[in-house]
């Protein structure tokens, strides 16, 4: 086992003292620190410390990468700092007073969604998968789909809609549990509110156009006025606002109630006026929030800028993650998915992860043989080629600078020829290589390609740059 005494006396120091801690946790690479003066710090000393992998500052947090023996420094930290650790919700709480309006917002928006994307994910891969079985004709199967040539695999596509729905048309349950375990209120009520939004006595959101057309809408008949039965399937922003509603009623309530008979009034005065206020002001209201915002960048996506569109975004969502707004895609996508049956927004998600993953490759190469930055290099690649770029981005990119711009080119182009070829994908997946598994079959040789694109223009630009000693200067 190594021996973290001097390093992490080193990081006690150079972080500015046990004065300068305000709170201190870890994850499963990264020493967590939220400090009361984040000037304090002298980054370039603590990453010339044998420990340290890297340095970089999100949500507020100043995180130190140490690798997965973060667990031993860890402890000899608290050790020599005398410093108590605390929960990660513990330190994302204190790291507030750190953070603007707009990355507090992102931070709760991030939080929301955080504990649901894992089902969102197997819901995308189920639906990609169901792609295949239904969707794609194979000449060995005389043109035929899978499903039309084996009753095993036309049971396993129905049954695998089971959970399918149960992920996507139930989603406002998810949003609901996950605001109100946000929040700190009773996550029970939240479930239960999230049922009412989708219950089957209501109107399933995928048949209001027809009935609106039909004019078969059904409704409550409370004699002096009527209440439509619409549900909600498979929205956000309706689940957010009654989330957060029951939350806040709730925390109203307990401060007024008596504790003696908290029991009984306040789950009762919660739910129900909320319940009431999701079917008559909030859902309609969210609704078409909802759809405004989707409708936007739909048009974006496939109006007459979509390449310009496309470019633009590839090139700036990286940067959208170093500040913590990438966040806010993942409502965007499942609004998208609802309303249009699919997202081209995600797919170029995926390939900018691709493509800081490739840069970070191509630095590997670069560097072969340094031990020391290989044990960032290595494993922030593959950590990016799956999905998560941070180690890639904090760890070595913007170390560098020049192998993130060539990332960010690499996922412009790519996103360029996304929009162009109309990439869609189902929904939600694998953010990086195994994502290709819910593009929709009509756009997979085409994901291919910009996967390609994103796979080699940054391992070239990466290499091209350094030998040419083009953004090699700067220091992020």
């Amino acid at each position: 086992m190594a021996d973290f005494n001097k390093d992490a006396k080193d990081l006690l120091q150079h972080i500015g003292g046990t004065d300068n801690i305000a709170a201190v946790s870890h994850c499963a690479t990264r020493m967590r620190f939220v400090l009361n003066d984040p000037a304090k710090a002298d980054v370039e000393a603590i990453e010339k410390i044998p420990a340290v992998k890297g340095t970089f500052t999100q949500a507020g947090q100043f995180q130190v990468i140490v690798g997965n023996d973060v667990p031993v420094f860890y402890n000899e930290f608290t050790k020599v700092s005398g410093k108590s650790g605390v929960s990660k919700d513990a330190v994302k709480d204190a790291a507030k007073q750190n953070q603007n309006p707009l990355q507090r917002a992102m931070s709760v928006l991030a939080e929301i969604f955080a504990p649901i994307i894992p089902a969102i994910i197997v819901g995308g891969l189920i639906l990609g998968f169901r792609n295949i079985l239904d969707s794609i004709p194979f000449e060995f199967l005389g043109g035929k789909t899978i499903v039309q040539s084996s009753v095993f695999w036309n049971g396993v596509n129905d049954f695998l809609w089971l959970p399918g729905e149960a992920i996507f048309h139930f989603l406002p349950v998810g949003i609901t549990w996950s605001v109100t375990r946000r929040m700190g209120t009773t996550q029970i009520l939240g479930i239960i509110l999230g049922i009412c939004l989708v219950s089957p006595q209501l109107l399933n959101a995928y048949g209001y156009a027809e009935a609106l057309q039909t004019g078969t809408i059904p409704f409550w008949d409370f004699e002096f006025f009527q209440i439509n039965k619409i549900g909600y399937q498979a929205q956000v922003l309706p689940a957010m606002f009654a989330g957060f509603t029951l939350s806040y009623l709730e925390i109203w309530l307990r401060k007024w109630i008596p504790n003696a008979i908290s029991m009984i009034f306040v789950p009762f005065f919660a739910l129900i006026p909320t319940v009431i206020l999701a079917h008559t002001v909030l859902g309609p209201i969210g609704w078409q929030i909802g759809q405004w915002i989707s409708a936007v960048v739909f048009w974006g996506l496939t109006g007459p800028i979509k390449v310009i569109f496309g470019a633009i975004f590839g090139a700036l969502y990286a940067p959208l993650v170093i500040t913590g707004l990438h966040h806010m895609t993942n409502a965007i996508d499942l609004q998208l998915a609802a309303d249009f049956g699919g997202t081209q927004l995600w797919p170029m998600i995926a390939l900018s992860n691709i493509a800081q993953g490739s840069a970070v490759a191509a630095i590997w190469w670069l560097h072969r043989g340094n031990e020391e930055e290989e044990q960032v290099s290595v494993p922030a690649a593959i950590s990016a080629y799956l999905g998560v770029t941070e180690p890639a981005l904090f760890g070595i990119n913007l170390k560098y600078v020049y192998p993130f711009i060539a990332g960010m080119i690499g996922s412009s182009i790519a996103g360029f020829v996304s929009t162009l070829t109309g990439v869609t994908a189902n929904n939600i997946g694998i953010g990086g290589i195994p994502g290709f598994i819910v593009i929709q079959p009509q756009s997979m040789v085409f994901f291919l390609i910009c996967m390609g694109i994103a796979i080699v223009v940054p391992i070239v630009l990466t290499i091209i740059f350094e030998k040419n000693n083009i953004f090699t200067g700067k220091k992020a």
